[in-house]
């Protein structure tokens, strides 16, 4: 499982991008399967990863884009994707960013740091914490921070200025990328960072390596697990802020930063693949390729991804963005490759991160208890090109509300007035078409694919019945 940050449906070569060379993943979709409705879950990344390794949605517990001091989001006694593939005999690991809290709320990251992923089913994790813009700045190896120096102690805090690290409001000529007040504390690396953080010099991480490091880990997984089935989540840290690709791809685009590190993504795409080959794996490997949430540009560094965009688009031809309610916050680029059992082609079913839990399952024989994943559906034909239907209907979330498919139909639940004000900043900071509304919208996707014709005043009763439908969807979830 690939899976990139930030990363738009327009932000591949297969999917329309000419600025930015990805010939990598454009080989994996030749040889594999490309789909141009694939969803994940959510616009935020907390509860695409909350859904992804649940089979449950993200509100259903209230999840948000946690805080850097979050504790352990998923519950250790709750089923879990990589503990309903051990029970079929897999290995498991995950690799790189996690976001979805650690420890009890309180961790000391000089001391073991649990629960996190080992008590969730998997087997082996190699961690950035939260995520690159947030400090710890260090890596964690299963329990342990890397390099820890008991010399050094580290200390986080999220409510006030701690150790001698400058602030970025403090020295901002200290800082490669002026930031905004929220990312403008502890500069690490010449990178302001949400938090502030002291001591533990050794154990920080260097940006501009980070895809080295994850990648030596993710090649040491596959071949220490090649005569055993095995999942292995690699959960990317590009093309989240800050984006500061490695030297080799500097300048690689036009675009600055954000394309450099797309071409990055590409790079490791291909050294993954690579390595499935080098170990004889490739042709019974299921690879599957795909992003979090949707594109955003200005995500709190002055990194000239506006100003040097031109004529890309990252979103393709759909509206919005990353914590948006529109197409372009969950409609994902997604490859899917199993040589020896899916022939290459374009899909346009419709499915869902969050499908991938009960379709696993039901190809392993594996029976899911009641309550278990209760909103992933078995799609396993649509992911191998069987069915090119996919899913009836399928719920998107973003930041504040949600919104329903049906078909090719498109309903956006009306946005309470102080639900809409907590997100002004989507617009305001971030640029991004939200559609956060007291009215309903609804739109025919199969002729207005970039959501601009809001239908809901002309179809009441279609608005009332999509209405009905998401809200015994919420209060039942789609395993009943």
């Amino acid at each position: 499982m690939l899976y990139v940050d930030d990363l738009g449906y327009g932000d591949i070569g297969v999917n329309g991008a000419t600025k930015v060379k990805t010939p990598h993943i454009d080989r994996l979709a030749a040889e594999g399967i490309n789909f141009t409705d694939a969803h994940s879950s959510a616009a935020t990344c907390t509860p695409s990863r909350y859904a992804l390794l649940t089979g449950e949605h993200g509100f259903r517990i209230d999840s948000d884009i946690l805080e850097g001091d979050a504790p352990a989001l998923i519950a250790s006694d709750r089923p879990t994707l990589p503990k309903m593939l051990k029970k079929a005999g897999y290995k498991t690991a995950v690799i790189g960013k996690w976001h979805l809290g650690l420890g009890d709320g309180n961790v000391n990251w000089n001391e073991p740091v649990l629960p996190g992923p080992l008590e969730i089913g998997f087997d082996y994790s190699f961690l950035l914490p939260i995520t690159g813009d947030r400090v710890p700045t260090v890596y964690l190896e299963g329990h342990h921070v890397v390099n820890a120096d008991p010399n050094d102690p580290i200390s986080v805090s999220y409510t006030g200025k701690i150790g001698d690290r400058p602030h970025g409001s403090e020295r901002p000529d200290l800082v490669r990328y002026q930031a905004d007040p929220q990312h403008n504390e502890t500069i690490i690396n010449g990178v302001a960072r949400i938090g502030s953080m002291a001591g533990g010099e050794k154990a920080l991480w260097d940006d501009e390596n980070i895809p080295n490091v994850l990648n030596d880990k993710a090649i040491d997984f596959i071949k220490s697990s090649k005569d055993d089935p095995f999942f292995l989540y690699y959960a990317y840290h590009d093309i989240h802020v800050p984006r500061m690709p490695h030297p080799d791809f500097v300048g690689s685009t036009d675009m600055g930063p954000r394309g450099d590190a797309i071409a990055q993504v590409d790079w490791v795409v291909g050294e993954i693949m690579a390595e499935l080959e080098n170990q004889n794996l490739s042709e019974n490997t299921i690879v599957i390729f795909t992003s979090d949430n949707g594109p955003v540009l200005n995500d709190g560094y002055m990194d000239d991804a506006v100003e040097r965009l031109g004529s890309h688009l990252p979103a393709g031809k759909y509206r919005g963005g990353k914590y948006s309610a529109y197409e372009a916050g969950t409609r994902m680029p997604t490859i899917l490759k199993w040589p020896s059992k899916v022939a290459p082609g374009t899909s346009n079913a419709l499915v869902s991160q969050i499908d991938l839990y009960a379709s696993l399952a039901s190809y392993l024989g594996i029976k899911l208890e009641t309550g278990e994943a209760k909103d992933s559906l078995n799609q396993w034909d649509a992911y191998l090109g069987k069915d090119q239907t996919g899913r009836e209907l399928m719920i998107e979330e973003s930041v504040v509300n949600i919104s329903l498919r049906q078909g090719s139909w498109k309903y956006i639940v009306p946005t309470t007035p102080d639900r809409i004000k907590r997100a002004e900043w989507v617009a305001t900071d971030k640029d991004i078409d939200g559609g956060f509304m007291k009215d309903p919208q609804l739109y025919n996707l199969s002729d207005d694919p970039s959501e601009q014709n809001n239908l809901a005043s002309e179809m009441p009763d279609k608005v009332q019945q999509m209405q009905a439908i998401i809200d015994h969807l919420q209060n039942n979830g789609f395993r009943e």
